[in-house]
């Protein structure tokens, strides 16, 4: 008679969890318990197998080979018990969501919504993870990103959320001692504050449907878009800056746009998540969030 019941399918998505998140710690973490406890459940299972699962050192925890072959066939566990629960429970979408952006994207696009958030789904907390470098969802257990661009990894799925082109601006400040550009020559003699840190000092644009290169003489880089935005309204330089990040720059009069035919091309904001079949209902409710109140778009 088999020794597993249904009782162990919670303590093998444990253990499979563990495996995949490398360490007790993680796993606690992704699973919103404490790491004594996910500790203690698989020690139960083990028990209950007759079977040692993971080989355990102050320094580093390896699996057996028992080990192994029990994960090849409970390692979709979590993933069915999380479809299931999004089943039996609709009415109260809860636990934690990670989800990651980059800076400028976090302060002027999704603080404003937190509160609001919070009020429609107080049942679902948020990890916000602001990272400006594009994080591996699935090697660092993150659920949602919101990124510049559509990915080409198939292991993912975007949904677009916005769709924007860039623009020249420089502070009142700035132009009033330097003056106002007219013409591309003029451009190039201009400071420049750019999101670009590579070496070419070349800055791509497009004007009338024409790509065109500005090639200024003096050129601040950074590899912050809020950083940069902050350097503009600083009267540090031009930069080419999305008109959305900067509104109420604009509407305050602090940064005023250069040469409206001047532009980009179009940049995609996308909602990214990893694929699987059964989304986690607090996940899917973060994610209908984010495209039905087109945050992008908000006055």
């Amino acid at each position: 008679m088999s020794t597993i019941d249904f009782s162990h399918l919670r303590l093998l998505a444990i253990f499979a969890s563990v495996v995949e998140c490398g360490s007790f710690a993680a796993a606690a973490r992704k699973l919103n318990s404490s790491r004594s406890r996910i500790s203690e459940q698989v020690a139960q299972l083990e028990q209950d197998l007759g079977v040692r699962l993971l080989q355990r050192s102050t320094r580093q925890l390896t699996i057996t080979s028992e080990g192994q072959q029990v994960y090849e066939q409970a390692r979709q566990l979590p993933d069915i018990l999380n479809g299931i629960e999004a089943i039996i429970t609709p009415q109260l979408p809860s636990g934690r969501v990670a989800i990651t952006m980059n800076h400028d994207i976090a302060h002027k696009y999704i603080l404003p919504v937190l509160d609001d958030f919070r009020q429609r789904y107080p049942h679902i907390k948020l990890d916000l993870i602001l990272d400006d470098s594009r994080l591996d969802l699935i090697g660092e257990q993150i659920d949602l990103a919101i990124r510049i661009g559509l990915p080409k990894d198939d292991s993912v799925i975007a949904r677009v959320m916005h769709e924007e082109q860039f623009a020249l601006f420089a502070s009142p400040a700035y132009l009033n001692q330097y003056g106002s550009p007219k013409t591309l020559a003029e451009l190039d003699q201009h400071r420049w504050v750019s999101f670009d840190l590579n070496h070419q000092h070349v800055i791509g644009l497009r004007q009338h449907g024409k790509h065109i290169n500005i090639q200024p003489d003096y050129c601040y880089r950074c590899n912050s878009p809020l950083m940069m935005q902050q350097m503009v309204v600083a009267g540090l330089g031009i930069g080419a800056l999305l008109p959305t990040t900067v509104r109420e720059e604009i509407a305050s009069g602090q940064l005023l746009q250069l040469m409206p035919s001047i532009g980009s091309e179009t940049l995609v904001f996308s909602l990214v998540y990893p694929s699987r079949r059964q989304v986690p209902q607090r996940t899917r409710a973060v994610i209908d969030y984010l495209l039905q109140e087109n945050i992008f778009s908000a006055q």
